[in-house]
């Protein structure tokens, strides 16, 4: 399994439930240091590897495939879960910086991540995932950020038509809000990052004529 975003949160949550569920895993993200921890505390690199890319370089995408295959052999799965958030409130106070960002990170990294996996999967007959969120169903005053999770719920669905025939599968998944480094402030009444992760390792259990499209990860309280 294939982790991008992987350093923390969600990424990291699921690698760990991965390598229980008997999977060895790939983590990827800028913070190298972070991953080389998880690395650590999972078994070594004969369960983990840890690999240094920016989701939003074409390169870095296909270098971590290859390394990734020079560790492992064969990629099952590739979960595209880096992602970042906006740094002011809608179009009026926010950033066209940030705003760039996003669009890069959250929407154009994800369809580089399918670029560079999709002989991968076709070939195994895997599994792409992709973490949208809740504002990709949602309308959000202004939200430059639902904006990009609209666009990844959409690609995950045109992804899907495009591999139909092939055995692979595409799941979208839409945590709402959840309490991860992602925030800078704790979010207590919000979703943990292991109640996604989970929602990850029951898509890809799935008996291989069973495609779990979307998952939509919601809190009780509806705090999101």
């Amino acid at each position: 399994m294939l982790i991008t975003g992987a350093s923390t949160g969600i990424g990291e949550a699921t690698a760990r439930m991965a390598v229980e569920a008997g999977y060895r895993v790939a983590l990827a993200a800028r913070s190298v240091d972070k991953l080389e921890r998880i690395v650590s505390e999972v078994g070594g690199e004969d369960e983990a590897i840890a690999i240094q890319c920016d989701v939003t370089s074409y390169e870095q995408q296909q270098a971590m495939v290859e390394q990734t295959l020079k560790a492992f052999g064969r990629i099952d799965v590739a979960f595209a879960n880096a992602g970042i958030g906006s740094t002011g409130f809608g179009t009026e106070q926010g950033d066209p910086e940030n705003w760039r960002d996003m669009v890069l990170t959250n929407l154009y990294g994800v369809i580089l991540t399918a670029k560079v996996c999709l002989d991968e999967l076709k070939n195994n007959r895997g599994h792409f995932l992709i973490t949208s969120s809740r504002a990709g169903r949602n309308t959000l005053k202004g939200s430059v950020y639902g904006a990009t999770k609209w666009g990844v719920t959409g690609y995950g669905y045109n992804l899907r038509e495009e591999l139909a025939g092939t055995g692979a599968r595409v799941t979208v998944l839409e945590p709402g809000m959840t309490d991860t480094p992602f925030f800078d402030t704790p979010k207590p009444q919000a979703l943990k990052a292991d109640d996604v992760a989970r929602a990850v390792m029951y898509a890809v259990s799935q008996p291989e004529h069973v495609g779990v499209a979307e998952v939509m990860v919601l809190p009780v309280t509806r705090s999101d």
